[in-house]
């Protein structure tokens, strides 16, 4: 059982979470400020610590500033949790070498997913060194640097860029300066085709990378990237990017593994608008925006329906019919623009 050292001073806050986390089957202790936080770390030596940043005594920095100097804790994989959400506040916090950050309010899944995500990438460090012992062996500095996070990386070497929906980033020809990553929002990527017909080729969400042409030429963008919901990107130019991997494999490796997933993800989406029915390409293309777009996927989900018709590879026609049938079904609810999955299995199962 994996132990979380939960640091949180809001006492009905700390004990939901603490609860939360123990029904998700990990071992929880608690500290209520930084400095007795601080004191139970070096004592106890949890697998992973989930801090509040405004606390009584020792903040959340303080407390992260503190471990990261001591040998026994310093590779201690550690989330922020704030309702400080300015991107200074969350900078700051990765500048300092922390592995992430959530803000305040979060949902359930939102929370197991980083912790598990955290642990995971521990084990696997652990594993390619072969070793055997606890979380708490010494590992080579350089395989839990920060910068091993994709996103680290682009926050400390990039330029932070804002855009509302609608906004265009860039146009399919424009130079391609820049390789992005998005903190926040949902952007799509789209082809026009010889009568002008938008067909969207990509959609992207918050921690994936856009923008990638080719990682040493600055020749022309193939597709327009546009926003379908308010984004804060981080451009990185290519040639910061290249000096980066140059220096650091790892860094290399993990920003491959990313193309690949993208590329299967690709791979997929093709191979269902060739081949699935007009209700699986509409049921799966539903799924996918809400994914993106939405903290869980049966929220509200407001999005046009050529997006989904473009996405899905269909006529808009054809896929307002197939809505409509869906809401007869009592699959979806339809408010103007709005969509809602009310049966959200029955949806999935379609494809």
């Amino acid at each position: 059982m994996k132990h979380v050292l939960l640091i949180e001073d809001d006492l009905v806050l700390r004990e939901n979470t603490a609860e939360l986390l123990e029904l998700s089957g990990y071992k929880v202790t608690v500290a209520s400020d930084g400095l007795e936080a601080v004191e139970i770390a070096l004592k106890k030596l949890p697998d992973i610590i989930v801090c509040d940043i405004m606390m009584p005594e020792l903040d959340g920095y303080g407390v992260l500033n503190t471990l990261s100097k001591n040998s026994d804790t310093k590779y201690i994989p550690f989330i922020f949790l704030s309702a400080k959400t300015e991107h200074q506040d969350v900078r700051k916090g990765m500048n300092m070498g922390a592995d992430d950050y959530i803000t305040k309010p979060f949902d359930e899944e939102e929370l197991i997913s980083a912790i598990e995500s955290r642990l995971a990438k521990r084990a696997i460090l652990k594993d390619l060194r072969g070793e055997k012992n606890s979380s708490n062996d010494d590992l080579n500095e350089s395989e839990v640097n920060p910068i091993q996070d994709l996103k680290t990386l682009f926050n400390n070497n990039g330029e932070v860029f804002n855009y509302v929906t609608n906004d265009i980033i860039f146009k399919e020809g424009n130079n391609s300066n820049y390789i992005y990553l998005i903190n926040k929002g949902v952007v799509k990527c789209y082809k026009l085709d010889e009568q002008g017909k938008e067909l969207t080729t990509a959609l992207y969400r918050e921690g994936d990378l856009f923008g990638y042409t080719s990682f040493t030429q600055n020749g022309p963008y193939q597709e327009t990237a546009a926003v379908i919901k308010d984004v804060e990107i981080v451009g990185i130019t290519k040639n910061a990017l290249k000096s980066i991997l140059d220096k650091n494999h790892k860094v290399a490796l993990e920003l491959i593994q990313c193309l690949t997933d993208d590329l299967s993800g690709i791979k997929e989406q093709l191979l269902q608008m060739a081949y699935s029915t007009v209700n699986k390409k509409t049921a799966a293309t539903i799924i996918r925006f809400a994914e993106k777009m939405n903290r869980k996927p049966e929220d509200p989900l407001k999005i046009s329906r050529s997006d989904l018709a473009s996405v899905a590879g269909i006529a808009t026609e054809t896929l307002i019919r197939t809505m409509s049938d869906f809401k007869r079904q009592g699959i979806i609810k339809m408010e103007g623009r709005n969509i809602k999955i009310v049966d959200i299995q029955k949806l999935k199962h379609m494809y």
